[in-house]
């Protein structure tokens, strides 16, 4: 048998409850049957409600960062970024001094980004010539 999230969030005696509920049609042909429900299934399927804990929040993204950078994938593909990407951020930030960016707004961001990234290209290009 399969349940499904009902979509509603339960609040009762000051907890809150994320409900779950499987349909009649399944609960009636169940082999579990005996083992989920006290008496066989009338109107409805059967309903459980498990409590929201803050424990079963979703951990945040530095975190996930972490566990992945930690596995033996993450290490070789974080050393090769080490290699090709670190070098560049490092010389807009710290060489240049371009480490602010203090537009706002998304578009107004971005461009002022690719105009760092526009200065970093030409040094690139005037040290090759």
């Amino acid at each position: 048998m399969e349940l499904q999230r009902s979509g509603i969030n339960v609040k009762s005696y000051n907890q809150e409850y994320t409900r779950f509920c499987g349909y009649l049609k399944d609960c009636k042909v169940c082999p579990l049957q005996q083992q989920c429900m006290r008496k066989p299934p009338i109107k409805t399927g059967r309903q459980v409600q498990f409590k929201s804990d803050e424990s079963r929040k979703k951990i945040s993204y530095i975190d996930k960062m972490k566990v992945k950078i930690d596995s033996p994938i993450g290490r070789r593909q974080y050393s090769k970024r080490l290699g090709c990407i670190e070098p560049v951020f490092g010389n807009i930030t710290v060489n240049k001094g371009m480490n602010k960016l203090t537009l706002r707004g998304q578009v107004k961001v971005n461009a002022q980004w690719q105009l760092y990234c526009l200065v970093h290209n030409i040094e690139k290009l005037r040290e090759r010539v």
